[in-house]
């Protein structure tokens, strides 16, 4: 098993995973408040009860959920050491995509702000994506990414 210390990550991970699962479902199962933050076209889907959105909503949900529960699998001291390599390689690669998500967009949620590219993007939604949603995407990624890497730490 990891030591405490080097386990925080990990929870930290899980526990973003799962907080990000929850706004999906809640999303998913019709919530309203805060979908106005994601932008006009998000908010419209989610308004009109898009059939096709919502089960991408809900698929996304799960996918959290799976991000966390392979976050956890990493505390696990398993047998086999293609297990802990795959495990890792997942998790980081995971975390690396999972911040270029956020960068990216929040590269060009700021050229749309400054009117350098044309996105169907609100100004409210923009400041809510710039302050909070791609910076909460990026966290997510680090926390992924130093996940892997401290469980290589105790493996190596």
């Amino acid at each position: 098993m990891l030591a405490r210390r080097k386990r925080w990550p990990i929870a930290c991970g899980a526990v973003w995973s799962l907080l990000f699962a929850c706004m999906s479902f809640y999303w998913a199962g019709g919530g309203k408040l805060g979908v106005d933050t994601l932008g006009p076209e998000i908010s419209r889907q989610a308004v009109l009860r898009d059939e096709a959105f919502i089960l991408i909503v809900w698929i996304t949900g799960a996918a959290k959920v799976a991000g966390a529960l392979v976050l956890l699998a990493l505390t696990i001291r398993w047998n086999s050491g293609l297990i802990r390599t795959a495990l890792r390689f997942a998790v980081m690669i995971g975390g690396v995509f999972l911040f270029l998500y956020g960068l990216l967009n929040f590269a060009a949620v700021l050229l749309a702000l400054v009117r350098m590219l044309s996105l169907p993007v609100d100004p409210y939604s923009a400041w809510w994506r710039l302050l909070f949603w791609e910076p909460f995407w990026m966290a997510g990624g680090l926390l992924y990414f130093v996940s892997g890497q401290t469980a290589r730490a105790r493996d190596g």
